[in-house]
């Protein structure tokens, strides 16, 4: 087991791998920007350096200082939590030339998972349904014209390094095609320094399933379940639950067993989550994130099991401490991100939290590294705390939701809190019946 973990992030993923490593005896190093100076995992760790002013690429995206901050302090392997430098193959490639431990896949699974083409073509090569479309870069007009007359329109074009939204263009007919794949392709050339784009059939009512996997890097590959989040706002998760309320078991088993399968099959080692968009009873690979997932407590709370710890374990050479059969799902799960936004149009909302109190009871877990007096940087990502609500089933899950999201109090800045309260009474989402568009659809109709 290791020694000594450095932290490579902040806010709440920070404070959560910190408690992970307290409670298995490794002592913690953080770094931190000027701004993050009396951030709560920087309190709370250790030992904590200082690595640079607030932007991000002089502070958490600067690699060279992050690497000096272990061999400063004797850091025997770094996390990097999600974001920032978690699915950089750069940066865990570097950390292996310094005999520091990256706790993640190899540089190696990472670029292939985060070029979208070749994750595609290695999907396919495993046996994991993927959406048609392109087998590769499309780099004119006229093979984009062939490859959308094949699966039918609409289609959408994709940057090939993208996410978050951006490089991405629906096209509905053939006259909307030329744009689309243009704007797409300038868009991925500024945003990632690659213009590359593919084509895929849009699905027009799909949700967002995604199954958590974890191999052991010698051939041993398990799933944890699914997760529903279909609800998203400009491509951004805002609410996730397991089990999806669109699976049945029989579903749900035949997923997991490819999900599981194809990770043993690749070597893949530690934490990963392959993401479906799902539609008519069948499931279409989009990506597989190489990393812990922002959504990953809602798995823990129908599980058991402590994600966290199972990364350390992997990463230290000790394998999986379950076998699939020992791997029991227990009730429903629902995580809704409180992020410092208005509610409506979703503007960040830096600033002074004036009051935070956060709700308790069974059943209830908030992960947030915010308190009563913590100003709210303007330089990172709106997120400031997670609200996971467990329950026997959806209908006491959904409840007991409603109570904690009354209980919840921050004061000082907006934050997407009074969405919540009202999504949590809406008869769609009472239902379990939405798709990836339903949310902005109903922001829409709320302004």
């Amino acid at each position: 087991m290791f020694q000594k973990i450095l932290i490579a992030n902040r806010g709440e993923i920070a404070l959560r791998v910190l408690r992970a490593c307290k409670e298995l005896g490794i002592q913690t190093v953080v770094v931190h920007s000027t701004a993050d100076a009396d951030a709560m995992h920087v309190r709370l760790a250790d030992e904590s350096v200082c690595i640079g002013p607030p932007p991000s690429r002089d502070s958490y995206l600067n690699i060279h200082q992050i690497v000096a901050a272990c061999e400063i302090t004797g850091a025997d392997a770094v996390h990097p939590g999600y974001g920032f430098l978690s699915e950089n193959a750069k940066f865990a490639d570097i950390l292996a030339a310094h005999n520091i431990t990256f706790i993640g896949p190899s540089g190696d699974h990472i670029r292939i998972m985060g070029d979208k083409i070749e994750a595609k073509r290695t999907a396919k090569r495993l046996g994991i349904p993927v959406v048609p479309g392109s087998d590769g870069a499309v780099t004119d007009q006229k093979e984009a014209r062939r490859i959308a007359a094949e699966i039918g329109y609409p289609v959408i074009i994709k940057a090939s390094a993208g996410g978050g939204g951006r490089g991405m263009k629906v096209a509905l007919t053939e006259a909307d095609l030329e744009v689309a794949l243009q704007t797409a392709s300038t868009e991925a050339g500024a945003a990632f320094g690659d213009d590359a784009v593919y084509i895929e059939k849009y699905l027009e009512k799909p949700r967002h399933i995604e199954v958590q996997v974890f191999g052991d890097g010698f051939g041993r590959g398990v799933h944890f379940g699914e997760r529903d989040c279909s609800l998203q706002r400009r491509h951004q998760k805002v609410w996730e639950e397991a089990p999806s309320p669109a699976l049945n078991a029989e579903e749900r088993a035949r997923i997991g067993g490819i999900c599981a399968k194809a990770i043993a099959d690749l070597g893949y080692s530690g934490a990963g989550t392959i993401e479906f968009l799902y539609e008519n009873g069948e499931f279409y690979f989009i990506e597989m994130n190489t990393r812990l997932q922002v959504e990953h407590p809602v798995t823990e709370a129908i599980t058991g099991i402590d994600l966290v710890h199972e990364q350390i374990r992997v990463a230290s050479g000790g394998g999986l401490s379950v076998k699939q059969e020992d791997i029991k799902f227990n009730g429903h799960a629902i995580e809704c991100r409180i992020n410092a936004e208005d509610p409506r149009t979703f503007t960040p909302s830096p600033g002074t939290i004036t009051h935070f109190h956060t709700p308790g009871g069974l059943g209830i877990r908030v992960d947030s590294g915010v308190y009563s007096g913590y100003k709210i940087p303007p330089y990172y990502d709106s997120l400031i705390g997670k609200l996971i609500v467990h329950g026997r089933n959806r209908v006491e899950c959904m409840m007991r939701l409603r109570r904690a999201l009354d209980e919840f109090v921050v004061d000082g800045i907006k934050t997407t809190l009074p969405l919540f309260r009202d999504l949590v009474g809406n008869a769609d989402i009472a239902n379990g019946d939405y798709d990836i568009h339903w949310l902005e659809k109903y922001v829409a109709k709320e302004e």
